[in-house]
């Protein structure tokens, strides 16, 4: 009979509050109470990394792991990296450092947030203070992008449906990206300045928590445009924890967790 287990990954930072938000977004999960849940990163949290989420997650008796990647975008290379050395692909798409993990239980990937509906409502939640007339605004959401082909579209692609979003929830006029690799900023404020000098610009952050990019690089690559910026990344918010509680549910069914109605009772 299968067992299941929940390992949830994000990158890790130095700064103990980062990754408090975190245990706490994935600490607020509601799970049967048979399926245990780990908390992982990628680098900089030792004694929490991946490799450790796994050997704790087995040692439950854990066989069936379903991998939850806490990242903003597909088109993160940590994306790729992980996928490779958890065995999910063959190889990687770049050349990575990280080794094939240990691990026996069998792997259920999930995808990162994307253009996700309920990420959505996290950042217009975080925006709409700025707001005063929708209709004479733009929302230009900023992500950190990647410049290495493939990866770069996945990530305009995520960014562009993400701002389609934001644009009907906030009734906004317009609604445009702009990542931070390459640097896309001055060119689209530069853009929008001349197009519609007159409107407003509300800028949203792409980014898990806030840190180095939303409190210095994105206000430094605005300098010189006005514009509305509050700086608020997706955490704190409980519906990254619902986010987390739908990507399990897209891969575990009410039976196999061993308690047919306790999963259902779990999300209601």
């Amino acid at each position: 009979m299968s067992h299941y287990g929940v390992l949830v990954i994000s990158h890790g930072s130095r700064d103990e509050g980062w990754v408090q938000l975190v245990d706490d977004a994935v600490s607020a999960v509601r799970m049967p109470k048979d399926v245990p849940i780990y908390a992982s990163y990628l680098e900089l949290v030792e004694g929490r990394l991946i490799q450790d989420g796994i050997y704790s997650l087995e040692a439950q008796g854990v066989t069936d792991m379903i991998v939850v990647p806490l990242f903003v975008s597909s088109g993160s290379t940590h994306i790729d990296e992980i996928s490779y050395a958890l065995g999910v692909i063959e190889q990687p798409i770049l050349e990575t450092d990280l080794e094939p993990f240990d691990i026996k239980a069998r792997i259920h990937f999930t995808s990162p947030i994307d253009d996700d509906p309920v990420i959505a409502e996290i950042i217009y939640d975080k925006i709409k203070e700025l707001s005063a007339s929708p209709s004479q605004e733009i929302v230009l959401l900023v992500g950190h992008g990647s410049k290495e082909k493939g990866f770069h579209l996945k990530w305009r692609k995520g960014l562009e449906q993400l701002a389609e979003r934001l644009k009907a929830l906030g009734g906004y006029d317009e609604a445009d990206v702009a990542m931070l690799l390459p640097d896309q900023v001055k060119r689209k404020m530069t853009w929008w300045a001349r197009k519609k000098p007159k409107h407003t610009v509300v800028v949203a952050p792409l980014f898990l928590s806030e840190g180095y990019f939303t409190n210095k690089v994105i206000p430094s690559r605005m300098e010189g445009f006005a514009y509305k910026y509050n700086g608020q990344a997706l955490l704190p918010s409980p519906l990254i924890s619902k986010w987390i509680e739908k990507q399990i549910a897209s891969e575990i069914s009410e039976g196999e967790t061993g308690d047919e109605t306790q999963w259902s009772k779990e999300q209601d």
